[in-house]
């Protein structure tokens, strides 16, 4: 996003990307759409398909969640940097964890997110800002924390996501819009990336970008990318915690998700819970203590001293097709046949796709 910024004209941005200057940038973001997945699935996507030849390959950064990717979509920031380490994270000191979709109201969401937004920033440079998504999260912790500044335009069908965005665009001489489009993500989840519905969905959403695409203002920059990929885990890959009391030994909170755990020990308990982990999952799960996962870069160059204790005490990314499950912790979660989360290419690679 900070190239985008770039591309609109303002100073002062890390352009890594050496975008093509244009008054008006579209942001679209299809949840779920990984590049692997899009690659794999050319008629579902024709139009998509046909962006590919010029399109980037991107990292999301770990975990590879929407909430973690948000917050960096946002900010332009790594997670290390911008403090949203997962889909669920320890509250430090209070016994807590912290549901980054859910939020929690005792949770500032503008000090567990510090930093100026790249959409409070192209505000500041005069621009016009708008976030086009469901209404539902127009105020909502995440969009505060990762998302705050724009003007929020609820539009909760395909058909009001189209409009609103158009509308947007064609409201102002130089504007930067970022429209969310989350129903490919939710159908993985449910059913699969490898199912017939997630496949329709796929169409659809292929659909709806075309839509956009067809009616731009003159000289508009539209970018699609993504905020992770997805993978199917069957009955047979779920390794239940829950039902394995040496995982669970010593620990106090579970935190993250199936395929990125925040695991955080009690007093004194940590090394303990790391050599139990690594000796019963290494060969199907890289684990790492907290440390060691900060020093190898999981979450980006640099983690800030304040967001430590947020990361696990250990940290688990599976990195075969498993899934480390909680029944009775995490019922919903437990049953999603599509997950995401980990360090695997199929995970974590997105694509930049762009079109005038």
């Amino acid at each position: 996003m900070p190239s985008v910024l770039a591309a609109l004209g303002v100073a002062g941005e890390d352009d890594r990307l050496g975008l093509a200057a244009a008054p008006r940038v579209l942001v679209v973001l299809i949840d779920g759409l990984g590049d692997h997945l899009l690659r794999a699935h050319p008629d579902q996507a024709p139009y998509l398909t046909a962006l590919l030849p010029d399109a980037r390959t991107l990292s999301a950064g770990f975990p590879a969640t929407t909430a973690t990717s948000l917050g960096s979509l946002g900010t332009g920031r790594p997670p290390g940097e911008h403090g949203l380490l997962g889909y669920k994270v320890a509250v430090p000191g209070t016994g807590r964890l912290l549901n980054a979709l859910r939020w929690d109201e005792r949770v500032d969401p503008l000090t567990w997110q510090p930093h100026p937004t790249v959409f409070q920033r192209a505000a500041a440079d005069g621009m016009a800002v708008a976030h086009v998504g469901p209404s539902a999260v127009a105020s909502s912790g995440l969009t505060l924390a990762a998302l705050r500044g724009p003007r929020f335009v609820g539009a909760d069908t395909a058909g009001e996501r189209v409009a609103e965005t158009l509308a947007a665009l064609h409201a102002a001489e130089r504007a930067l819009v970022y429209c969310y489009y989350g129903d490919l993500d939710a159908t993985g989840h449910r059913r699969g990336c490898g199912s017939a519905a997630w496949r329709a969905q796929l169409r659809q959403a292929d659909r709806f970008v075309e839509q956009l695409a067809a009616a731009l203002p003159s000289g508009t920059a539209m970018y699609v990318t993504a905020d992770h990929g997805m993978i199917d885990i069957d009955h047979d890959g779920r390794i239940d915690l829950d039902a394995d009391p040496g995982l669970l030994d010593g620990v106090e909170l579970l935190g993250g998700e199936a395929r990125a755990r925040h695991v955080y020990a009690c007093a004194g308990a940590a090394g303990d819970v790391l050599a139990a982990w690594r000796e019963r999952l290494g060969d199907r799960v890289w684990v790492a203590g907290r440390d060691e996962a900060i020093t190898a870069g999981w979450f980006g160059p640099h983690v800030a001293e304040e967001f430590h204790d947020r990361i696990g005490d250990v940290v688990a990314a599976p990195c075969v097709d498993v899934a480390l499950v909680a029944t009775r912790r995490e019922p919903p979660e437990s049953a999603l046949v599509g997950v995401h989360g980990s360090l695997t290419a199929t995970e974590q690679l997105i694509p930049l796709l762009e079109a005038r």
